[in-house]
């Protein structure tokens, strides 16, 4: 056992590990504590091995998302596609142009791969890229607005996944938050009334994560923008998510672009890479020229940009929005969210009978209607029909204990937990085969000894 750890890892770190697990057993004799019965000296190197394992296995790890929640927070977001995928292979292996310009043989600028086709897509004059937009919001106020004033609504100052609030990011750029308005309701009376010699900036937040209905009212960036212009005074605009096509088109609910936002009168967008817009994690800034110029010159800059891997994913990425007619099949994002319920009801017809004879005798399984949902804060109230298997444990199984132990395979099967059933929604499953052999790994296990 020991040799074949050593073959794995090396014969430094199984050592190592055998050391730690002798003196864990020095201080439990030391102490005149009772030890386990395998503490022989097969259970020493077995509680080595494990040790081993433990350290070198890596725990991100692909997986299969059948919660239902298309771009998933916790299961990595958008998936990217295969030309992202050769694009990223092929500046991890060779030595690459990521910072050098070729025509002059001189230092370059790193934004120059992707600012171009930004801005065609977006309108913008000028764009430049960060890890997240997270980010983008915190440089943009550093550089706009640092010591001073910024006026934000109320019913805006929202908080999204991982206790990240708005306000918190504005503190952290040291500028000065001015609500206006209430919760629900914000005028644009409220936005004049409340500038003053310290403003910096007016600012516009997507509220992302929720939605306040019934007597509400918020201004819009058409109707901020001549105030912000009057004053002289830059209007920024969090889209959050950020989608560079209209989404209505394709049969889904609508969001906000960048080009519309823009075209509206803000002066600066951020938005992020990874959601709607389906690519790698990184957040952009698009807007007027000298704006952007300001921003990329902030030194917080440096600390924020991306590097060589994200820049080659964003490039392939953004380069397959320049043909419309074919987006929606290669981008995995946009096809699993435009995925029709017929073909995923036609899926659930084929794999039924397969799945229920893999889990013969550990679950009921059959065909579900249900909803699915974009996720990471796109469009919180819509949802998208879809269908699931649902599996129902059975000889009095909790649903927990089957929903772990689909968990435990080779690539985890991760569904949701409804009604006292685990639903493997079937919008983001593409791999049938891989999807099945890990439910026949259950089965494999059901029937070895005890």
């Amino acid at each position: 056992m020991a040799q074949e750890a050593v073959g794995r890892v090396g014969r430094t770190l199984v050592v190592s590990a055998l050391r730690q697990v002798t003196e864990q057993l020095r201080v439990a004799l030391a102490k005149g504590e009772a030890l386990p019965s395998a503490f022989d000296d097969p259970g020493l190197v077995r509680e080595a091995v494990a040790l081993v394992d433990a350290l070198s296995s890596a725990s991100l790890k692909p997986v299969f998302n059948l919660t239902g929640t298309v771009l998933h927070t916790n299961l990595g977001r958008a998936l990217l596609p295969e030309v992202a995928i050769n694009a990223v292979n092929a500046v991890m292996t060779r030595a690459c142009t990521l910072e050098y310009a070729l025509d002059g043989g001189e230092r370059g600028e790193r934004d120059e791969h992707v600012e171009a086709l930004i801005c065609r897509l977006t309108g913008a004059e000028a764009a430049t890229v960060v890890n997240n937009n997270a980010a983008a919001v915190l440089l943009c106020l550093s550089a706009l607005a640092a010591g001073r004033e910024v006026i934000v609504s109320r019913g805006e100052l929202v908080e999204i996944g991982g206790a990240f609030r708005i306000p918190d990011v504005m503190q952290s750029a040291g500028s000065v938050l001015r609500e206006v308005g209430t919760t629900n309701r914000t005028h644009l009376r409220d936005y004049e009334n409340a500038i003053n010699d310290a403003t910096a900036a007016l600012m516009k937040v997507h509220p992302s994560n929720y939605a306040i209905v019934g007597f509400s009212r918020s201004v819009t960036e058409a109707e901020l923008a001549p105030l912000a212009k009057a004053r002289k005074l830059p209007l920024i605009t969090d889209l959050g998510s950020g989608s560079l096509v209209d989404m209505a088109a394709l049969g889904l609910p609508a969001e906000p672009t960048p080009a519309q936002t823009l075209a509206a009168g803000a002066d600066i967008v951020t938005f992020s890479g990874d959601k709607l817009l389906g690519g790698p994690q990184c957040g952009f800034i698009v807007g007027r020229a000298d704006l952007v110029e300001r921003i990329r010159r902030h030194p917080l800059k440096r600390a924020l940009r991306l590097d060589k891997m994200t820049l080659a994913a964003l490039h392939a990425v953004l380069t397959l929005y320049l043909d419309p007619d074919t987006l929606v099949q290669r981008l995995p994002t946009l096809r699993m969210l435009t995925r029709q319920r017929s073909s995923m009801h036609a899926q659930g017809q084929r794999l039924l009978p397969l799945v229920a004879d893999l889990l013969r005798g550990m679950a009921a399984v059959d065909l579900a209607d249900c909803e699915s949902q974009i996720g990471s804060g796109s469009l919180p109230i819509d949802r998208l029909p879809s269908v699931a298997l649902r599996l129902r444990p059975l000889a009095g199984e909790p649903v927990q204990a089957l929903a772990a132990r689909l968990r435990q395979t080779t690539i985890p099967l991760i569904g949701r937990i409804h009604a006292d059933c685990l639903w493997l929604d079937l919008r983001c499953l593409e791999q049938d085969e891989e999807f099945l052999a890990q439910l026949a790994q259950l089965g494999s296990q059901r029937s070895k000894p005890a």
